[in-house]
């Protein structure tokens, strides 16, 4: 059923929907995907919302319309915000499982409770005070089959309960042509450097080169995006003697991020515990083709060899091979070119993400879900 059928005729009298995010002014995955999640919900339902917002940034100075927002930026503040007002609410979506601990200080007994599970922050165990409110959850959303299983793994009471898929999605499809690859072939590894996500992949690519350049010896990489690991993966690529053909962009804009995708030749990035990764619907968009990991959820929206191939991070012989062969022109890079993009446009731009956000959200309101 989609979210407007569910709508149609059931929801007269407005129902009341408190939603708890996280910081959303910075541009990852959670922050982009709350912010489509708002949107979705102010302008196609009927619902009275109240958006609490716990970070040091909110980009917008008022909420949309006729929407409230409150705003905490520390721990204290957000409990004291929480306990000030009296909270009337049919539904409290919960945007990122470290905020279920404020759950208790909305005194909003009767109201459903919705849990959006994003990945790795989901996937180890819990504090007690946490684990309780796990059990209190009356839906679990899940933006990836592979995050749901994870947290089950760790959790393995609550493999019974309620849960709904619910893949991410970004942007609107591209007009025109594909954009063709531009000057020598090149992989882009796009996303934060950080010794927090030195899972990404950047390491195993980056010693796997010497290989890739024994069959393309003009073969590029192109490294985006900026963090404390930088310094410690450039002297990697001195010391291996890659400084010719491994670049570091830095923090890019939108629009140079935009002509790296146009300009290179596939994405690659490998990562261990990703637990969706816009950035692979990114590159699916402007028709390049994705290398992914076998080990985390980055297969679900490439589905290798569907827009791209999928090899394991530690077996540098099989990332090699992989990236010689989405770096090489010819009728297969055709074919998944053209299959990104279309897969990207039939799934997973961001109506496509909201449509199934509020779909998921609706029945717990008109009284057909779990």
């Amino acid at each position: 059923m989609s979210c407007d059928e569910a709508r149609a005729g059931t929801n007269l009298d407005p129902h009341s929907v408190v939603g708890l995010f996280p910081e959303l002014g910075g541009m990852g995955g959670i922050q982009v995907a709350g912010l489509l999640a708002w949107d979705a919900m102010v302008a196609r339902t009927p619902w009275r919302l109240h958006a609490f917002h716990y970070g040091t940034r909110f980009d917008r100075a008022t909420a949309p319309g006729g929407a409230t927002v409150t705003r905490a930026t520390s721990k204290a503040g957000a409990v004291i915000a929480a306990l000030r007002k009296h909270w009337s609410a049919d539904l409290l979506l919960v945007w990122h499982v470290s905020l279920l601990r404020l759950v208790p200080f909305f005194r909003l007994r009767r109201a459903r409770l919705v849990v959006l599970l994003h990945g790795i922050e989901a996937w180890h165990r819990h504090d007690w005070l946490t684990r309780f409110l796990l059990r209190r959850v009356n839906r679990f959303l899940s933006v990836s089959s592979h995050t749901w299983s994870r947290f089950v793994l760790s959790h393995p009471n609550l493999q019974q309960a309620p849960w709904c898929l619910v893949p991410l999605g970004t942007g609107s499809p591209l007009h025109g042509h594909t954009p063709p690859p531009q000057g020598r072939p090149a992989a882009l590894m796009l996303g934060r450097i950080a010794s927090s996500e030195a899972y990404k992949g950047h390491e195993p690519v980056i010693k796997a080169w010497h290989s890739v350049l024994q069959r393309i010896p003009e073969a590029q990489l192109w490294i985006a995006g900026d963090g404390d690991l930088r310094p410690d993966l450039e002297r990697l690529v001195a010391r291996l003697g890659l400084s010719d053909v491994v670049r570091f962009c830095g923090y890019v804009s939108e629009d140079e991020k935009q002509e790296l995708l146009a300009r290179s030749r596939c994405l690659a990035l490998p990562s261990r515990s990703e637990g969706f990764g816009l950035v692979y619907l990114e590159a699916m968009r402007a028709g390049r083709p994705c290398l992914v990991s076998t080990l985390d959820a980055g297969r679900e929206p490439v589905n290798p060899p569907e827009a791209g191939l999928a090899a394991h991070p530690d077996r540098p012989d099989e990332l090699a091979s992989a990236l010689c062969r989405l770096l090489t022109p010819g009728p297969e890079w055709e074919r998944w070119s053209r299959a990104a993009r279309a897969r990207y446009e039939a799934r997973y731009t961001a109506r496509h993400f909201q449509e199934r956000l509020l779909s998921a959200l609706d029945p717990l309101l008109v009284g057909q879900g779990g």
